[in-house]
């Protein structure tokens, strides 16, 4: 009877973990100021595939790289709605999105196509293995095998300029639309 409750209370918290209904402290994240890993892997924009470069990317521009735990899940659907919504935003500023999760590229062409969530707005890469959320240090303790929610801003130099951990995706567009402004203003002052 006790490991039978302790199986259900395990159930319950990793799915309040994958809902995003709870805001818990980052653990760890890359240094501001540190070098981004650079990463190439395959992509879907609007369910067409494609290969995504870091390195290619920061060529035309700032690149906001966010870590979701699962596609079609509560959390994660809310924070891709709220930046497809935020992407002339995002564009004003010369950035980039984009998304990584464990998904594999099917899972991801429906979630970049689906007009309740990324509607063909901005771009989501797979990382089953989960290797590119490990290099940028952003992956659930508590829940082995998912990214953390973890939104990063990296400038044209390959540089964080940003990072922001918190389970809920509430403030991740926000935060990072902000990092990108005070960083514009400063390279127009500059």
């Amino acid at each position: 009877m006790a490991v039978s409750a302790m199986l259900g209370v395990r159930r319950i918290a990793a799915a309040v973990l994958l809902t995003g209904c709870v805001a818990l402290p980052a653990w760890a994240s890359l240094d501001i100021g540190a070098a981004a890993p650079d990463f190439t892997t395959e992509a879907s924009l609007n369910g067409q595939l494609f290969t995504f470069s870091l390195a290619d990317a920061l060529k035309q521009g700032p690149v906001v790289v966010y870590f979701y735990p699962a596609a079609f899940t509560k959390g994660c659907n809310i924070e891709a709605r709220k930046f497809a919504e935020a992407i002339d935003q995002f564009k004003a500023l010369g950035a980039q999105v984009i998304g990584v999760s464990k998904d594999n590229i099917e899972t991801l062409h429906k979630f970049a196509a689906s007009p309740s969530e990324c509607n063909g707005k901005f771009a989501v890469a797979a990382d089953p293995g989960l290797k590119i959320a490990e290099s940028y240090d952003a992956t659930l303790l508590v829940y082995p095998g998912h990214a953390d929610r973890t939104s990063y801003v990296i400038t044209p130099d390959g540089k964080v300029l940003y990072a922001y951990s918190a389970l809920s995706p509430d403030k991740h567009v926000e935060n990072t639309l902000k990092a990108l402004r005070e960083w514009k203003a400063a390279q127009t002052r500059g």
